[in-house]
């Protein structure tokens, strides 16, 4: 009787651990195979255009996207990379609190499409009832997962539809 109330246990955690694993991975989802992790390059000002770009780069095979982005958000992306601590916090900074309180947390970023010059974006967030998921401008949600250290990932389509960058043209770093 010993050794099966241990054999009952030891099933009794492998289920729970399997359980929370599948929980992680319903809550997170899996990561499109089709996408890849992205890191931001550089917030700076066409010199062409004299607005804001982002450049981010895929961290499997170093593809480029450079993605014209509005001033407040240059700034807003721009601010946490640099580890500036604003006095105040800025919406994006609100935005996380507001999560946090409603014990909501952002798993990961993906930007998911290119139409008509428009990227678009999708937060995955987790909250104790359910996955959710919400529709966003990647600047935004790239400002986000910079300020909750979560990955920002990038579907191949959007990559392949992008302008990629070859060589640079001189840009001035905001």
């Amino acid at each position: 009787m010993r050794g099966s109330g241990r054999l009952g246990a030891v099933v009794l955690v492998v289920v729970a651990l399997a359980h929370v694993a599948n929980a992680r991975e319903r809550a997170e989802g899996p990561t499109p195979p089709s996408a890849q992790e992205v890191s931001v390059v550089a917030v700076m000002q066409d010199a062409r255009s004299q607005q804001p770009v982002i450049v981010l780069e895929g961290k499997r095979d170093k593809r480029q996207i450079l993605m014209a982005i509005g001033p407040a958000e240059a700034t807003s992306i721009a601010v946490p990379l640099q580890g500036v601590v604003p006095v105040r916090p800025l919406t994006h900074d609100l935005f996380l609190t507001l999560f946090g309180r409603l014990q909501v947390s952002l798993i990961r970023v993906v930007i998911t499409d290119l139409q008509d010059g428009i990227y678009y974006a999708i937060l995955h967030l987790q909250s104790a009832a359910a996955p959710m998921q919400l529709d966003a401008r990647p600047s935004d949600a790239i400002a986000l997962a910079i300020r909750a250290k979560i990955p920002v990932f990038v579907e191949a389509r959007v990559f392949d539809k992008s302008e990629l960058l070859t060589p640079a043209p001189r840009r001035q770093q905001i």
